[in-house]
């Protein structure tokens, strides 16, 4: 063969070779956006069922409950970055659970991390804020002062959830990944919750989640991560307070 046709000959191997490439390059993409849809669709999937957990509940309009007052005054920033409400506690932790397990939730002589997430509760009654108290979920709490009031750092053991101030936030910290409920937090807090009664105080709820009307038990309220969920017992009902997760949480 001559000089010529060896160089054509290596010219369409090389141009082969790109094309090939090029097909595989095009089946990775094709691919990686397959995977990227499926998982985008599963993450959607994942927060219905867990919005449908309890039987007929749903997410509904904000405009559904008509005009509604401002939000919650936030208060000022405390030891975790979030604002403490400028309130009193719904409910003390009298009736608060010592360390027996809880609806299957443990309490355990350190944190665990394996599932790791928070969610932050805001309770509102005829129109004003309430705390919830901090060492929820921590029997035996042990508070540390902070320049931003004070915050619980050791118990005698902790409920994979519970609270470290009285700011509303909820910490999951589960050694295995699943579903927990706002029900069970109560539970743990040894307070009721249900349609028409949120601890001591009764009344008509209306529950909030992201921003929307929750319809159905607020027991069966998924706590996911960065969930912002309000109760709201009586009228007036006012709009939903929104916080800002800080680094960390």
């Amino acid at each position: 063969m001559s000089k010529g046709g060896r160089q054509q000959q290596a010219r369409a191997k090389i141009a082969r070779m790109r094309a090939e490439e090029a097909r595989r390059r095009r089946r990775r993409l094709w691919i990686g956006g397959i995977g990227a849809a499926v998982l985008l669709v599963a993450a959607a999937v994942g927060i219905s069922l867990a919005i449908g957990a309890g039987s007929g509940s749903r997410l509904d309009s904000l405009s559904t409950l008509g005009r509604l007052g401002p939000a919650p005054a936030p208060g000022p920033a405390g030891p975790e970055g979030v604002p403490v409400p400028a309130a009193a506690p719904l409910a003390g932790l009298a009736n608060a659970a010592t360390g027996q397990p809880v609806d299957q939730v443990k309490c355990q002589t350190s944190e665990q991390t394996i599932f790791h997430i928070h969610a932050h509760l805001t309770i509102v009654v005829h129109g004003t804020a309430r705390q919830v108290p901090a060492a929820i979920g921590i029997p035996g709490a042990q508070a540390q002062s902070t320049q931003l009031g004070p915050v619980i750092g050791s118990g005698t053991c902790f409920y994979w959830l519970h609270t470290h101030a009285a700011d509303g936030i909820i910490h999951i910290e589960s050694p295995i990944h699943r579903t927990y409920t706002l029900g069970e937090f109560f539970d743990e807090w040894g307070q009721p919750l249900g349609p028409d009664r949120v601890g001591p105080v009764t009344g008509p709820v209306t529950a909030l989640y992201n921003g929307q009307v929750y319809q159905g038990n607020p027991r069966d309220i998924p706590l996911t991560a960065h969930a912002q969920i309000q109760l709201e017992v009586g009228k007036p009902l006012v709009a939903p307070q929104l916080i800002t997760f800080p680094s960390g949480l």
